[in-house]
């Protein structure tokens, strides 16, 4: 018998083991230091990412202003942890729930909103955010940023070395993914996709859409907001220019390039990102004496490019070549048995 659910959406297996064969697989060979950096911040902007995927892929909401929700978890993190000696593992569910009682609240408003003016309502909300970061210098340290953040501890095991906290990140990640998937495949899924589709013909069912665009909304800031508090007790340091409007342009870029309707295309997205982002700074600084502002031009140029050439991003064209080596598996199948008849 076909099972009906993974014929709708896949299997959700088959990627996470494979993704978790990867993830366990990599430090085998990897003794860089400066990779594993990479792959940790990979990890973490996948977290944010997915929720992303969610929000603009699945409701069809957009949002230039995620950095403001990462920065948010980011800075209750550490507050509470360096200036107040609070528990990290608190200080990030406080982070976690205060970020959704935001994320909510502003969600009412601005969902309301439509396509290029939602976008624009999602970037001023990143410039206040980002304004009270500097404005708030008492508590966040002003333009010089935040110090003396703890590293994470996990039942007595350091998370500070680099290896434990990128297996600790990943694990985290496994657990984003598993929720997601079940999203998608529930009931609330169906409705995001049918608010995406058309949001009109959704509201005529009598489904209250504004819902549940407001509470995806609010779950994909969770995820920014935990993504910050990672990445806040990795570094140890934290400054308002990680979470400016530039970091929220390159998680929409990393969302495209992926694929915006699968959350397996924005963690794809990330990755390919995060190398050619690592590439771009070498060539640019090494050659041409360029970087900082400069680089959005050339993700804008990546965004143009992924448009026209490959509108479903880099899931879509390693979905058709599987299609296509599948295809040409099945008639090498077929044609002997032709030939002995």
């Amino acid at each position: 018998m076909v099972n009906i659910d993974n014929l709708l959406y896949g299997s959700r297996w088959k990627g996470f083991l494979g993704l978790m064969a990867v993830v366990l697989v990599l430090p085998l060979f990897i003794r860089s230091q400066y990779l594993f950096t990479l792959l940790i911040l990979i990890g973490i902007y996948c977290i944010i990412t997915i929720g992303l995927s969610l929000l603009i892929g699945y409701a069809g909401q957009i949002s230039i202003g995620h950095a403001a929700f990462f920065g948010i978890g980011a800075y209750t993190s550490g507050i509470l942890t360096a200036k107040y000696d609070v528990s990290a593992w608190l200080a990030m569910g406080i982070g976690m729930v205060v970020t959704f009682i935001v994320a909510y609240l502003i969600g009412i408003p601005i969902l309301r909103l439509k396509g290029h003016i939602l976008a624009l309502a999602t970037i001023a909300v990143n410039i206040i955010v980002y304004t009270l970061m500097l404005g708030l210098s008492k508590y966040t340290g002003g333009a010089g940023g935040l110090v003396g953040i703890p590293n994470l501890s996990l039942f007595g095991l350091n998370l500070g070395n680099q290896l434990f906290f990128y297996f600790f990140v990943w694990a985290v990640v496994a657990l984003v993914i598993l929720f997601s998937l079940n999203i998608i495949r529930s009931n609330v899924g169906r409705l995001l996709r049918s608010i995406h589709d058309s949001e009109i013909g959704t509201e005529t069912l009598g489904i209250n859409s504004a819902k549940y665009k407001v509470l995806i909304f609010a779950i994909s800031a969770v995820f920014a907001s935990l993504a910050g508090s990672l990445y806040a007790h990795y570094i140890n340091f934290i400054a308002p220019p990680t979470f400016y409007i530039t970091f929220s342009i390159l998680l929409l870029v990393m969302v495209m390039v992926g694929g915006v309707h699968s959350i397996w295309g924005a963690m794809i997205g990330t990755a390919a990102i995060m190398f050619l982002n690592e590439l771009i700074r070498f060539v640019g600084h090494t050659y041409f004496n360029i970087g900082g502002e400069v680089e959005i031009v050339v993700y804008g140029l990546i965004i143009v490019i992924v448009m026209i050439y490959m509108p479903k991003g880099l899931i879509g064209v390693l979905d058709s070549l599987r299609k296509m080596v599948w295809k040409s598996r099945k008639k090498e199948n077929v044609i002997p048995e032709e030939g002995v008849n």
